[in-house]
């Protein structure tokens, strides 16, 4: 393939990758990217490494929340039942997910990225506190269904203020 072909694309990587095989040579992982800020231009890439140094990164360096840059080629699929995947030829770290330093709240807390929002799931409480990326407070929502609602409030507030 001509390297004039290549795409580059940012997401997130919302789930921990895997080995592509048994050696750990290649890697395999999805890459969630969201280029507006409309949920439904969200699309989640299967992307596949087979330099053994870059899968040997993605394997133990790279964790779900991450949000990286990849470039490589479209693998598009030839019959209805092959899949579609990216092989991912450069990646980069464009920044780290947040840490949760108490392993009691890690095993009762999840974080979530909707685009660039961060959201705050807490299994003790239906509250969802949610920020932007940037760490601004955004508020929050009385339970997981009610989250889109609240992004969409603050949006309104944020193009009324000119911001």
């Amino acid at each position: 393939m001509d390297t004039n072909d290549a795409i580059a694309l940012d997401g997130f990587l919302d789930e921990e990758t895997v080995p592509g095989d048994l050696h750990g040579s290649t890697a395999r992982f999805r890459l969630t990217v969201s280029p507006t800020d409309e949920r439904t231009d969200e699309m989640i890439l299967p992307c596949n490494v087979t330099d053994p140094a870059l899968a040997h990164a993605v394997i133990h360096d790279l964790v779900p929340g991450d949000k990286l840059r990849v470039s490589g080629h479209l693998r598009l699929p030839r019959t209805p039942d092959e899949p579609m995947w990216l092989v991912v030829s450069t990646l980069a770290v464009l920044e780290t997910a947040p840490l949760l330093s108490d392993p009691e709240t890690v095993a009762t807390a999840v974080l979530e990225r909707y685009g660039p929002y961060v959201c705050w799931l807490d299994a003790d409480t239906p509250d969802v506190e949610v920020f932007t990326a940037t760490g601004a407070w955004v508020g929050t929502a009385p339970e997981p269904n009610a989250i889109s609602e609240l992004l969409e409030a603050f949006e309104q507030r944020q193009a009324a203020n000119g911001d």
